[in-house]
């Protein structure tokens, strides 16, 4: 039976840590990794200002330590967490510590358990999770997980106790061993947005029946959401490969992270209705019908799994590249990416931002591509 993941306190971590190398091959190592050229981007650099005079972000502590894949998090209105494991399906509630514990710890129970991978080392399985905005009223969360033939959005009650039985919601996402998008976020004007793979049949993306490839935008009972591009379509952006990070900056602005295949990661801002020109494009092109990103990283710098705004940044946790970008913002404009906690971690892949205006950043080292240490999985806590 596999072991209760340990959750520590919120301590300060020792300077000499270090982490392994990943890979995106599995079973292979390689040595930390070292910073890389920057990646290139289109927009001025005005949104930098600001952030060089608030310093480079620092891990300040450990939420938890044993987990398998930590996939999705969010939070409940009472600060506590629910954090989807990928491959063994279980849900985990995080809650903090009692007001008068000065060092008190972490606390985790399995709450639900809600499918499990049948492909080892394949990216299906219980991926994103969000939780509803009227959570205090209705006590509805969304879970995104694959089935036998699908992958499909679910819905739950949660009491605080145990999840109430799950109910599909939006079925027929096309799944594959790779390319499962999953990343669950509620917008703000209430709607709820998943991301989607292609599947590694790159024709789904460009294809407008198929909800591979996608962004799509729904309301909490799995329909197209009013205003949505095309009638009786849940689809709000296609062309896409692989998005597994969603996040909103002030003003409503919906940004995406998008794995490249053999040269560009990307990141994009989202606009209703677009086009972003996958296959016929990786990266930026000159043709007028596809929307360009806003920045590309070499795919050895990034694998851009999950996406989060804080402190005027959009932070953007990296797998292959093994590290945390963050990338300034303000409007739709973005300043110079700079990167952290280079190799020193591994795989990092799910980035949220905590009631407290912390981040939690999640290790992925015992996916089947990284080189997993003692204490892997773990989720991190950042001081932006």
């Amino acid at each position: 039976m596999r072991s209760a993941p340990t959750v520590l306190a919120v301590a300060f971590l020792v300077v000499g840590l270090t982490g392994c190398g990943g890979s995106t091959h599995p079973g292979s190592t390689e040595p930390p990794r070292t910073a890389s050229p920057q990646p290139t981007q289109s927009s001025p650099t005005t949104a930098s200002t600001a952030v060089d005079r608030a310093g480079p972000p620092r891990i300040i502590g450990t939420i938890a330590t044993g987990l398998v894949v930590p996939w999705g998090i969010a939070f409940l209105p009472d600060g506590s967490a629910l954090v989807t494991e990928r491959d063994s399906g279980r849900v985990l509630h995080l809650s903090p510590p009692h007001s008068d514990e000065r060092h008190g710890r972490w606390r985790s129970a399995t709450v639900g358990h809600i499918g499990e991978s049948d492909q080892p080392g394949g990216e299906a399985g219980l991926l994103g999770v969000a939780v509803s905005p009227s959570y205090s009223r209705d006590h509805r969360v969304f879970f995104y997980v694959s089935s036998d033939h699908d992958n499909r959005i679910l819905r739950a009650t949660y009491d605080g106790g145990r999840l109430g039985p799950p109910r599909a919601i939006l079925t027929g996402i096309p799944r594959g061993v790779i390319h499962d998008g999953g990343r669950l976020a509620f917008g703000p004007d209430g709607y709820l947005y998943a991301s989607t793979g292609e599947t590694g049949d790159r024709a789904l993306a460009q294809d407008p029946h198929s909800l591979g490839g996608k962004i799509l935008r729904i309301t909490q009972s799995g329909r197209p959401a009013p205003g949505d591009p095309h009638p009786g379509s849940s689809v709000w952006t296609l062309g896409h490969r692989n998005v597994q990070g969603l996040a909103w900056s002030p003003g409503g602005h919906l940004w995406a992270s998008e794995f490249g295949d053999q040269t560009w990661d990307e990141l994009n801002l989202i606009v209703r209705g677009a086009n972003y020109g996958w296959p016929t494009v990786e990266g930026r092109s000159t043709l007028s019908r596809f929307r360009n990103p806003v920045a590309v990283w070499h795919t050895d710098q990034a694998s851009p799994s999950g996406l989060a705004y804080d402190a005027g940044s959009l932070w953007l946790g990296a797998l292959h590249g093994e590290r945390l970008w963050r990338v300034p913002v303000r409007g739709t404009r973005i300043g110079d990416p700079k990167d952290y906690f280079v190799g020193s971690y591994g795989r990092m892949r799910t980035v949220v931002t905590a009631p407290d205006g912390k981040l939690w950043v999640t290790t992925s080292n015992r996916d089947g591509r990284g080189a997993p240490r003692p204490g892997d999985d773990r989720i991190l806590l950042v001081q932006p």
